[in-house]
């Protein structure tokens, strides 16, 4: 099937790269546009019913009643969030979404993270491509504050990533991580 044809949404949660002169390159404008505005409603939000509501308009999805979200919360596209039932996110949280971002159930999100599921080539010439690689966060992970994970990363369940790591590579299960890079520090007992 042609590049033209196939739809520019399914080409990026199947992880394809998009070129910046793709054909439908206009629809992410467009998409961003939308959040844009809706994203400037959620931060203006005085409860977390009203939050929760938002966002949900804003992923296309209804947030469960026990997940949580404390504004300000930005994300640049939104519809490639998936929220598990309760998750906890904190304050002024950052979510680039357009390669996938998964957060399972029972995961805590401290204060300004930021989860990227996106990237540019490094080579000059290729640099305007988007490249999508998705985000997962297993069940009962905990994301300390200022924690950046970078595309194509899973955190594994039960996990912790300690305060101002850098995760650039998968986090195995039943692990503490911290550093620049993020490395294990410590094995957690499973129960």
């Amino acid at each position: 099937m042609e590049l033209e044809k196939r739809d520019i949404f399914e080409r990026m949660q199947a992880g394809e790269s998009i070129p910046l002169n793709d054909p439908q390159y206009h629809r992410i404008f467009e998409a961003v546009s939308r959040t844009i505005k809706l994203s400037a409603e959620l931060n203006a939000s005085t409860d977390i019913d009203q939050a929760r509501e938002l966002l949900g308009e804003i992923i296309g999805s209804p947030l469960d009643l026990t997940t949580t979200v404390f504004v300000p919360f930005h994300t640049n596209f939104g519809r490639f969030i998936r929220l598990g039932k309760n998750v906890f996110i904190n304050h002024a949280c950052s979510f680039l979404d357009l390669g996938g971002i998964t957060i399972e159930d029972d995961v805590m999100i401290g204060p300004r993270v930021n989860i990227i599921s996106e990237g540019h080539p490094v080579e000059p010439d290729n640099r305007k491509v988007l490249v999508l690689n998705r985000v997962v966060i297993k069940r009962n992970a905990w994301i300390g504050a200022a924690v950046t994970i970078l595309p194509g990363v899973t955190v594994g369940e039960n996990s912790v990533v300690a305060a101002g790591a850098l995760v650039t590579k998968d986090v195995p299960d039943n692990t503490v991580v911290a550093g620049v890079p993020a490395r294990v520090i410590k094995l957690l007992e499973k129960k």
